[in-house]
């Protein structure tokens, strides 16, 4: 089976594509209209996904799916292999596939539905992948060099985008992650696991980084390298940057997240704050599996 989340399908998409309701539609209805309500009371929204419906092919990933990021939050979007999660992340840096077919995404108010992935991250929005994608044979001084080769001002010329301000240099991400100082010269695949997660958020981080998305980022941590990747997600939030998290593992990710959805079969199923989440244990039994 492909590694690309654009090629990769089980049995939640299958029952999408053959039009199954989601087993929990009276759930995901209840979530949308709570939702609706928060969206109509504004406030400081970075991010707003609106009643988006998106497709890989003819399957119909993503069912009528709304959420917000506030700015500032740590905001967890939760749910087993296959619900939607990467999916949701795509459609909001406008990768392709999936192909949004109905509603909006909106970065401060403005739509960025249509945008290139190009414009879209250039707009603000750095995306850390599944299985971190850093380049094994370069160091990670490399690395990190990079992202100052990919975003510069040259990319802005005969575009509708400009650069309000640069990313974190190397000496402000090396703060953050003093291991990868220590390993600077280091191929990064010869990294440990959670240090090779290390560079591939701080890679991001160089960038001009208004909401930072992470997918699966303590996937095939040992626990005590989880508790350092959450501190570090926890210092990058001090330090203002937004962050959106996707995770199966609900309990590292509500450890650090201020709010929570949880997505089922392409919808919202739940919204709320994450000690309500822990609270739920019924929401968290049926669709979390913890």
């Amino acid at each position: 089976m492909s590694s690309d989340p654009a090629e990769r399908t089980d049995d939640a998409d299958a029952d999408a594509a053959a039009g199954t309701p989601p087993e929990g539609s009276e759930a995901a209805a209840d979530a949308a209209a709570a939702e609706r309500a928060a969206a109509a009371k504004g406030g400081d929204h970075l991010l707003s996904i609106e009643d988006v419906d998106a497709y890989y092919g003819q399957s119909h990933i993503l069912r009528d799916l709304s959420l917000h990021v506030e700015e500032g939050e740590i905001c967890a979007l939760l749910g087993r292999n296959g619900a939607g999660k990467t999916t949701t992340l795509r459609s909001i840096a406008g990768a392709r596939p999936p192909d949004v077919r109905d509603g909006v995404v909106r970065l401060k108010g403005e739509a960025i539905t249509d945008r290139s992935t190009e414009d879209v991250s250039s707009l603000g929005i750095s995306l850390v992948p599944e299985e971190r994608r850093v380049f094994p044979n370069l160091t990670v001084a490399e690395n990190l060099h990079l992202s100052d080769v990919a975003r510069n001002w040259s990319n802005v010329v005969g575009r509708a985008i400009s650069m309000d301000h640069p990313g974190m240099t190397t000496e402000e991400v090396y703060e953050v992650f003093p291991r990868l100082r220590e390993r600077a010269s280091q191929k990064a695949g010869t990294l440990s696991g959670g240090e090779q997660q290390m560079l591939a958020i701080a890679r991001a981080l160089k960038q001009d980084t208004d909401l930072l998305m992470l997918d699966e980022p303590y996937e095939g941590l040992a626990p005590q390298i989880i508790q350092t990747v959450e501190d570090a997600v926890e210092r990058i939030a001090d330090m203002g940057t937004t962050i959106l998290i996707v995770e199966q593992n609900a309990v590292a990710a509500m450890n650090v997240a201020d709010r929570a959805y949880v997505i089922d079969q392409g919808a919202i199923v739940f919204a709320g704050d994450s000690e309500e989440l822990r609270d739920d244990e019924t929401t968290r039994e049926r669709y979390l599996g913890v």
